[in-house]
C-alpha cells in the first residue's frame, strides 16, 4: 500500500514500539522504506549554555544507538533521531522526506493532553499524508 512509512518511536515512554512497526510492515509495499524516528526534545538555549560541550550531540548519539538496539529484530528499518517539538518534528520530517504514511501510537489522554493536545493528535491534524493511529 505504501512506499515510504514513518514510525515515530518514543524511547522515553514504556509503550510497545513493536506494535507500530508490525503495523508498518503490514502496510508496506514490497521494497518499501520504513523509518523509525525518535524526536529528542530541544533544550532551550538558556539551559543548553550550562551543559558541558558535546552533551547534546552525545545524547543524540546515545539515543540513536538505543533506537538501533530496539530495532535489532526488525531488519530493513532505518533509525533516525531528530530534535525539536515532537508533533512539529514528525510532520516536518514527513514533509521533507516524501513520507506517504505515518504509523503513530496513541495512549489514553491525560490532563495535559486535554490542555495542550497529544503528539498523535497534532500529527493527525497536520500531516501531509495518511496517518494510521494504533492504540
Amino acid at each position: 500500500m505504501y512506499k515510504n512509512i514513518l514510525v515515530p518511536i518514543a524511547l522515553d515512554h514504556d509503550r510497545d514500539s513493536n506494535q507500530s512497526l508490525k503495523i508498518a510492515k503490514v502496510l508496506a509495499d514490497e521494497g518499501a522504506k520504513i523509518t523509525a524516528l525518535h524526536v529528542m526534545e530541544e533544550i532551550p538555549s538558556y539551559v543548553a549554555q550550562y551543559l558541558p560541550e558535546g552533551q547534546i550531540s552525545g545524547n543524540a548519539h546515545q539515543l540513536e544507538d538505543r533506537l538501533q538496539q530496539e530495532l535489532a529484530d526488525m531488519p530493513g528499518v532505518e533509525a533516525k533521531v531528530v530534535s525539536g517539538h515532537a508533533g512539529h518534528a514528525i510532520v516536518d520530517y514527513a514533509t521533507r522526506h516524501d513520507v506517504d504514511c505515518i504509523v503513530v501510537a496513541s495512549h489514553r489522554p491525560g490532563l495535559t493532553d486535554f490542555l495542550l493536545g497529544s503528539t498523535a493528535a497534532r500529527v493527525v491534524r497536520h500531516a501531509p499524508c495518511c496517518v494510521h493511529v494504533s492504540r
